[in-house]
């Protein structure tokens, strides 16, 4: 069982890490030992390697961002909590690229494969809710979400972000129509 303050320390180092990234995806190791409040040994035991450390942000991203969609569901109508949903999942694919320089080909492949499942269900959550209360179409199907908005996070760099309007596209298509 692990001792709460080393759950605090990990926490503190994953969050210090994510918010360090967002600022110089060069940030060091030592650098973020320091800002987090914790010896390098400490850092080192949870987190090996350079990789392991941006891994585990991404991670925590990713179940935080599953992690919402209850909360989500239970606020708002599910094609608008679906469109809260994906604005931050682009926003989530925006910092696992732009860390891509930071890591191997390897963890990136590794991310993907970890995240994918996860991402899906939540996914499949919000279409089947708006199935059920019939503002979704009952044939979307959660990979050609994700595959679609995975546009998302380039429309969103640059200049004149287009993610918020190619998102509506792609929402007013799964919207159930009379007719279809």
């Amino acid at each position: 069982m692990v001792r709460s303050d080393a759950r605090e320390n990990r926490a503190r180092i994953l969050e210090v890490a994510r918010a360090a990234f967002l600022e110089d995806d060069t940030t060091s190791m030592n650098q973020i030992a320091q800002r987090a409040g914790v010896g390098p040994g400490t850092l080192y035991r949870n987190f090996p390697t350079r990789e392991a450390l941006v891994l585990a942000v991404y991670q925590h991203e990713v179940e935080k961002l599953v992690d919402s969609v209850p909360e989500l569901l239970a606020t708002l109508p599910p094609l608008e909590a679906l469109r809260v949903w994906t604005t931050e999942l682009v926003g989530a694919m925006r910092k696992k690229h732009g860390l891509g320089d930071a890591l191997s080909p390897g963890v990136r492949q590794s991310i993907t494969e970890q995240s994918y499942g996860p991402v899906i269900g939540a996914i499949t959550r919000l279409l089947e809710a708006g199935q059920r209360d019939g503002t979704i179409r009952a044939d979307a199907d959660p990979g050609d979400y994700l595959q679609l908005t995975g546009a998302l996070w380039r429309a969103a760099s640059g200049p004149r972000d287009r993610s918020q309007p190619m998102l509506g596209l792609i929402l007013d298509g799964l919207g159930a129509h009379q007719g279809r």
